[in-house]
């Protein structure tokens, strides 16, 4: 499937020209830009429309359409792209804030890594994450411009940290270094668009990571950080959410089969 990737249209989407050598640089360049171009969302979900773990829907969602998507669907289509421009690419299983391996849910969370010299973990489905890959078999912290990241593992299984402001590691998520397929994610997939507990089907949500800053979009409210600071707005109605969509994100979607929570207390 990856030879069927049109890489030229994936580098219009993401904003990137020129050269693509299957080197650390390129990797860096396209994990930022698809980043900075492609909106974590869920709005399928509430819309009702079937989310499917197939590389040509996934492309024609977010690359032909110019949509967003959660984890399956934008790491899917990057480990896609990878491939097509000669990467070796993993997919790997990972479960959010799970205290051990046991109490996670099974295949909540899609990551990447890619092997050249060095291991490198990869993760644009994470929404507010790292914007360039991590070091997998760097133990100690990594330090980006929009934080301080630290990827430990025993060669099995391995835990993804953020440092908080207090000074304090926060678990992102655990995962295993055993590869898996696209296909294997389809039952975690499924429940996070279906079930009640899944916080991906109590409230709608846009995000897009801005050159200084992120832009979230909500059912109630729209924040901005730009630079630091930080703009809350709340909506007055489904109407300017509609409104809020196009402006930032450029999504144009109907109105009609949306299904809301009006309760979910959203950010």
């Amino acid at each position: 499937m990856a030879s069927d990737i049109d890489v030229a249209a994936y580098c219009a989407r993401t904003g990137i020209s020129g050269s693509l050598p299957a080197t650390v640089a390129t990797l860096r360049r396209l994990h930022h830009a698809h980043l900075l171009a492609v909106p974590f969302e869920n709005l399928d979900i509430h819309r009702g429309c079937p989310i499917v773990l197939d590389e040509t829907r996934l492309f024609d969602k977010i690359v032909t359409r110019r949509r967003g998507g959660f984890c399956y669907e934008q790491n899917g289509l990057f480990a896609a792209v990878l491939r097509a421009l000669g990467f070796q690419v993993d997919l790997l299983e990972a479960r959010v804030h799970a205290k051990s391996w046991g109490a996670g849910r099974p295949w909540d969370h899609l990551i990447l890594t890619v092997t050249l010299k060095q291991r490198w973990l990869l993760d644009v489905g994470f929404g507010e994450g790292f914007r360039e890959p991590l070091l997998l078999d760097e133990a100690g912290t990594q330090e980006r411009p929009e934080g301080t990241w630290r990827v430990q593992h025993d060669g099995c299984e391995g835990v993804h940290s953020s440092r908080t402001a207090a000074g304090d590691w926060q678990t992102e998520y655990r995962f295993r270094l055993q590869p898996r397929q696209l296909q294997d994610f389809v039952p975690g997939c499924e429940y996070h668009q279906s079930s009640p507990d899944s916080n991906f089907t109590r409230q709608r949500i846009c995000s897009l990571a801005t050159q200084g800053g992120r832009i979230t979009l909500g059912d109630r409210r729209l924040i901005v950080t730009e630079d630091g600071r930080r703009h809350e707005q709340d909506l007055a109605g489904e109407a300017e959410f509609q409104q809020l969509l196009q402006t930032y994100f450029g999504i144009a979607l109907p109105a009609s089969n949306v299904r809301r929570n009006d309760d979910c207390g959203c950010c």
